[in-house]
């Protein structure tokens, strides 16, 4: 489908400005729940939290290589609003293999995106040894006005391998052929493979009320390309104190569930896409609970990219049979 770049700004992919995220007794409260309900006896999707769960799923990383011969790395692109965790989660990602935390992808702390333009990272194996098979790409938030605010039109150049690392987004600036380093003819490898969306779980009932039809309009878009989407429910922590204090009992808060339905609500999506997260913030230290939390997100992104190049491998053709 081809989209007139001029026309976009218009057609509501922009977003309010961020409202403060609640406190965890407010999103409870909103959302039904009593603040002293106790938590659930059993976990609400099967989690080993263990030494051997995370060397397990570490391996699983490492070693995975796209299905497909002509493409080396699988390129997951994260989209979401200004302050949604995109540039922590790579990060948090980043520091599991790194075994410290460390914080290679710039993360802002206000009300507008700190990251301004096309950036990949490589998530290497362990102590340096070679990237993986994945590629997780940040962009630039979906913003808080019309002035800072993605366009359809550069998200789906993004996905469509058009746009060159690097590039700056500019909202008088629409990418074009003639933008410097603009990919004519993009192969699979220059594509996105996978998109992630990324949402705060404090902020699911004070997001603005146009939103919901901003991320269905990108997910019909997104569809019309063949591209597999998932979704991760960032800042679990700070709706659920039980989990805040231990994360193993993400997969028991009634907070969290009630989140994640509201979360699949607001995506248009279902909650079997989504998966839970608790970014590396103020911490010094690695945790071994929170590390297999996240690598599981790394793991169900990658189920979903793998879908990807089953359905876009070329198929070998043999001789013609008369």
């Amino acid at each position: 489908m081809q989209i007139e770049p001029g026309k976009l700004r218009s057609s509501g992919f922009a977003f309010g400005t961020p409202v403060p995220s609640p406190i965890p007794a407010a999103v409870s409260a909103a959302s039904g729940l009593e603040a002293g309900q106790p938590k659930l006896e059993s976990q609400w999707r099967d989690m080993e939290w263990t030494e051997e769960q995370k060397t397990s799923l570490m391996k699983t990383v490492s070693s995975y290589r796209p299905s497909c011969h002509d493409v080396t790395q699988a390129r997951v692109l994260l989209l979401g609003p200004v302050g949604s965790g995109k540039s922590s989660l790579i990060s948090s990602v980043q520091s599991v293999f790194n075994g410290r935390v460390t914080n290679r992808a710039m993360v802002g702390s206000s009300s507008t995106s700190f990251t301004k333009k096309l950036q990949s990272f490589n998530i290497h194996g362990e102590k340096g040894e070679d990237p993986t098979g994945l590629v997780l790409c940040d962009i630039m938030g979906l913003g808080d006005g019309e002035m800072t605010g993605l366009t359809l039109h550069d998200i789906l150049s993004v996905i469509k391998g058009h746009v060159p690392e690097g590039h700056k987004f500019l909202p008088d600036q629409p990418v074009r052929s003639e933008t410097a380093g603009f990919v004519k003819r993009p192969s699979l490898k220059d594509k996105i493979h996978c998109v992630a969306f990324v949402v705060d779980a404090s902020k699911i009932l004070t997001y603005p009320k146009g939103l919901s039809t901003t991320f269905r309009q990108l997910r019909k878009h997104i569809s019309d390309l063949d591209v597999h989407q998932v979704a991760l429910l960032t800042h679990v922590d700070a709706i659920c104190p039980e989990t805040a204090k231990d994360v193993t009992q993400v997969y028991k808060s009634h907070y969290i569930q009630d989140m994640m339905s509201k979360a699949g609500a607001l995506l248009g999506m279902s909650t079997s896409y989504i998966v839970p997260v608790k970014n590396y913030s103020s911490e010094l230290d690695l945790n071994v609970n929170t590390d297999v939390l996240l690598l599981s997100a790394v793991d169900h992104i990658l189920q979903y990219t793998d879908l990807y190049f089953q359905d876009n491998t070329p198929q070998p053709t043999g001789p013609k049979i008369e």
